[in-house]
């Protein structure tokens, strides 16, 4: 897929305000395999297919909003983000995403050489293992970029929460590679 142009984006964005179909189809031609993978890593690939229209649905109904600032895709991944946020809420399955008061003990480090013989495809399904409380925080935080302050407000914990929380995720995957690794030898 070629890197559009920022008049042929401005062009879809303005025919997807008008409520054009095919500018709609476009678009969604466009970014699905962009978002498909966001929906996946907040919902699981059982959900994503559902997110992935929610989302497109959430984008098309908000599209007016996009001020023009920063990257579309930036904006439109905000989108799906906040929309597999609200179906987790909706779902109760953030409900882990509590306060915690001390963060856990990082079970020390990887064995050099150990992410060399483990996928970036791997790491994610691991990733994708996690509790979905665990598994938002640390997408969010480190997969996305959000400060601890910003997601503490997403997932409405604080900001001390979210650091112990990413800190639990880490430890829980580094258990989860050092396994698969152990299987491997």
């Amino acid at each position: 897929m070629s890197e559009p142009s920022r008049q042929d984006e401005a062009q879809l964005i303005a025919g997807c305000i008008r409520g054009d179909r095919n500018a709609q189809r476009m678009l969604y031609e466009r970014y699905a395999s962009v978002m498909y993978p966001v929906c996946v890593r907040y919902v699981g690939s059982e959900d994503a297919k559902d997110m992935l229209q929610d989302g497109f649905l959430m984008v098309f109904d908000k599209i007016g909003t996009y001020k023009g600032e920063g990257s579309f895709e930036g904006w439109m991944r905000k989108v799906f983000v906040n929309t597999c946020l609200m179906q987790l809420r909706k779902a109760d399955a953030l409900r882990y995403s509590e306060d915690i008061v001390e963060a856990p003990e990082l079970g020390g480090t990887l064995e050099p050489g150990v992410l060399d013989q483990i996928g970036t495809r791997e790491i994610l399904g691991l990733v994708a293992e996690l509790p979905p409380g665990l598994r938002s925080t640390f997408n969010l935080f480190v997969l996305d970029g959000y400060s601890h302050a910003e997601v503490g407000e997403l997932l409405g914990i604080t900001e001390q929460s979210s650091r112990s929380q990413v800190s639990r995720a880490r430890s829980l995957l580094q258990e989860k590679i050092k396994k698969l690794y152990n299987e491997r030898k």
